[in-house]
């Protein structure tokens, strides 16, 4: 049987993530949440750290204190959040930004309406932990 080198590769990046315990996601689910960052997210926010455009990186949302990225011009909302962003507040912020965070200049992003994708694009966000 005749393997192909990125198949391959890709089950040894998923295999060691997995053995890491960190959130594996298939490739659909994967490409999905991917699609979902795209569409909604990637014109103001990048998935490299240290890489603001008009609002802050994504790397390593998850655990991160609402507003605390030290190299990141906040809004006064935003700094005054008093959260962490886990997945319930990122789903939460995602879907109605104006009334989780009021006062919040992520203009004119108004939320996204349909829970199924917000999971995609929270478990998406789960994976692009700090440091990758």
């Amino acid at each position: 049987m005749v393997f192909d080198r990125k198949w391959l590769r890709r089950v040894a990046l998923l295999g060691g993530i997995a053995c890491l315990g960190l959130p594996t996601l298939s490739a659909s689910e994967d490409a999905d949440g991917q699609l979902m960052f795209n569409n909604a997210c990637r014109t103001c926010h990048s998935i490299r750290e240290g890489e603001n455009r008009l609002g802050p990186h994504m790397r390593g949302i998850i655990g991160r204190k609402a507003g605390s990225l030290p190299d990141y011009s906040y809004s006064s909302a935003m700094k005054g959040a008093d959260f962490v962003w886990d997945e319930n507040n990122l789903d939460r912020f995602i879907e109605k930004p104006d009334e989780t965070v009021p006062g919040n200049t992520m203009k004119p992003y108004g939320g996204l309406p349909s829970a199924e994708s917000r999971a995609k694009l929270v478990a998406y966000l789960k994976t692009l932990t700090a440091n990758q």
